[in-house]
């Protein structure tokens, strides 16, 4: 039961809690106007290597000409996971852990002239978080239950939320500085984002970590005199996959 405590804790630092009382405002409003214009999920599964990276690309950039803005809805095979590690002389001795969610929305707005204005939501189903590892089974079950019940508490917090509060283009992606939100706090984080995007797909990665003293938990530690700890930096791992679902053309006439 140790070792579930311990994954439990950890996860509770490394993912984003919000009561409804507390979500964070929908950023997207602005996406509304645009003409809805349905793409399907497997154009967005194999975008072209050639295109890696188009953001920093002036020959690149010539596919959103007469374009003002793009939304972008998250699919199924996008991956949203959490890594957990150990610390202390002993921290062998316990267990990492990956935890992945499986059910989740996602919007991105993205603003072609004015990438600085282009916004990032992520929600998250608290119930669908599940551990992958390690390959024990009797574990998996015990952890994922103590972790929804007793640290997540996910019937009263239903969603997971990450939004972006600043843009900043960079070769190849961008820096974004996100609001992650847990345990009815909420802290402010960098994330480094590598993009591939057209004017119907979107692609993008990148990992950031976050402390769990910095949400007011004390990292967990048990064993033979707390010899077994877990480690207060955790790690997030994010892998997108979207496809536009509407988009709005730029005036002209300015």
């Amino acid at each position: 039961m140790n070792g579930a405590r311990a994954l439990v804790l950890v996860l509770v630092a490394a993912l984003p809690n919000t009561s409804a009382g507390t979500q964070q405002p929908n950023p997207f409003g602005a996406g509304a106007r645009d003409s809805t214009r349905s793409r399907s999920e497997s154009a967005a599964t194999e975008p072209s290597p050639a295109r890696r990276g188009a953001v920093a690309e002036p020959q690149a950039a010539a596919q959103f000409d007469g374009i003002d803005s793009i939304v972008y809805h998250l699919v199924p095979s996008s991956r949203l996971q959490v890594k957990t590690g150990k610390a202390g002389l002993f921290g062998f001795a316990g267990h990492s852990h990956v935890i992945r969610a499986r059910a989740f929305t996602g919007q991105v707005v993205y603003y072609p002239k004015m990438p600085a204005a282009s916004h990032l939501d992520i929600v998250v189903n608290a119930h669908s978080l599940e551990v992958l590892t390690p390959p024990d089974t009797a574990e998996i079950r015990k952890v994922t239950a103590t972790m929804r019940s007793e640290i997540l508490h996910v019937e009263q917090y239903r969603d997971i939320r990450l939004v972006s509060r600043r843009v900043t283009p960079k070769a190849g992606g961008f820096h974004l500085i996100g609001a992650l939100t847990l345990v009815g706090q909420t802290r402010e984080v960098p994330i480094d984002i590598n993009a591939d995007l057209t004017p119907d797909t979107l692609r993008a990665s990148g990992t950031f970590s976050v402390k769990q003293t910095d949400f007011g938990i004390k990292p967990f530690s048990g064993g033979p005199g707390g010899t077994v700890k877990v480690a207060d930096r955790v790690t997030f791992d994010i892998d997108l996959i979207a496809v536009a679902t509407a988009r709005s053309a730029a005036d002209t006439t300015k």
